[in-house]
């Protein structure tokens, strides 16, 4: 390996470490302190001074173990911070649903079902109810657009006929007054959270009230057995009260409200292999139609065109059969 290779490698290896200390260091254990944001600062200048003596004036290698002695302590310091159910949170995440089980018959708690006068202005309710998972009728993705096609937030909604629908919203757990930023998705900075939702909730809550930035959603029905969907929904709840009983970090790339459930989907025969448009989530139900999982007797843009339910969402609103309304277009045609 030449002199140019090595010192590509080396700079490469260099930049990415400091520039990845240097937020773990910054974010910390959920908050960002002065100390923190110093020591964040030292770190990125000795990086810095590290590169360029290495590129210009051909400093020698204990410089380059130095630094990677103090990012190694970093990277075992963060590795140390740990997830919490106990701490302030959000009042929308501010309860953790479970499920209790008595043979085929289901008991999911804490199920949401806010009444919302706006995005943030709410009255929180929560609910327990049983369903039979023998009647499982089916399997829904809903895909909600807010920044182009390649981004989308993916919930899935199970279908218990006339015990209705139960969806669940894979999401960050935000603490009071924390906002949401994708970087810091990286960092062990949110809780992971399963909100197990009555659909007026979770769906209407993106479909009708945010404003500030509109989400468009698309509703799609997902092709295969009655088995797979009860595999699906009962590890949707093992999963569930897993994190009631012990927390977990979101991750921003490896466990997201998409990449989980391809995670969740390994229980079923139908799993796919894993793809690019798994982590880029607007092209889900593009792959999903690929893998012959959606509808096929359309072309794949008249079924988007079909599946837009904000028109639906908007005229039911606050309807006791909010979920039949948003699925008119999906009834066959007699």
């Amino acid at each position: 390996m030449n002199k140019r290779i090595k010192g590509f490698f080396l700079a490469s290896m260099l930049i990415g470490t400091t520039v990845w200390g240097v937020l773990a260091v910054y974010y910390g254990d959920s908050r960002t302190g002065l100390a923190q944001t110093c020591v964040a600062a030292a770190f990125g200048l000795f990086g810095f001074a590290v590169l360029t003596g290495v590129l210009w004036f051909r400093w020698r290698i204990q410089w380059v173990t130095g630094h990677l002695v103090v990012f190694i302590g970093i990277l075992v310091w963060w590795l140390g911070i740990t997830p919490s159910n106990d701490r302030v949170w959000q009042k929308d995440v501010s309860q953790l649903p479970y499920a209790t089980f008595d043979r085929d018959i289901v008991t999911v708690h804490n199920i949401r079902n806010f009444n919302y006068r706006t995005e943030f202005d709410y009255q929180p309710a929560y609910y327990d109810k049983s369903y039979d998972v023998s009647k499982l009728d089916g399997v829904d993705l809903f895909a909600f657009y807010w920044m182009g096609p390649a981004i989308a937030h993916t919930i899935i909604s199970f279908n218990f006929g006339e015990q209705g629908h139960l969806a669940v919203s894979i999401e960050t757990r935000k603490e009071l007054n924390e906002e949401y930023s994708t970087i810091k998705g990286f960092f062990r900075q949110y809780e992971l959270i399963y909100v197990a939702a009555d659909e007026r909730d979770v769906i209407r809550l993106r479909s009708n009230y945010r404003k500030n930035t509109p989400e468009a959603g698309y509703l799609y029905r997902i092709k295969g057995s009655q088995k797979d969907g009860q595999r699906l929904f009962l590890d949707y709840l093992k999963k569930i009260n897993e994190l009631h009983e012990k927390p977990r970090f979101y991750n921003s790339l490896l466990d997201n409200c998409t990449t989980a459930i391809w995670v969740r989907s390994s229980v079923t025969t139908e799993h796919l292999p894993f793809s690019w448009k798994i982590l880029l989530s607007g092209y889900l139900p593009e792959y999903l139609y690929e893998s012959k999982l959606l509808e096929q007797q359309l072309p794949l843009s008249e079924l988007q065109r079909q599946a837009y339910i904000n028109r639906l969402a908007q005229a039911a609103d606050q309807a006791t059969d909010f979920s039949e309304r948003i699925r008119l277009i999906h009834t066959p045609r007699q």
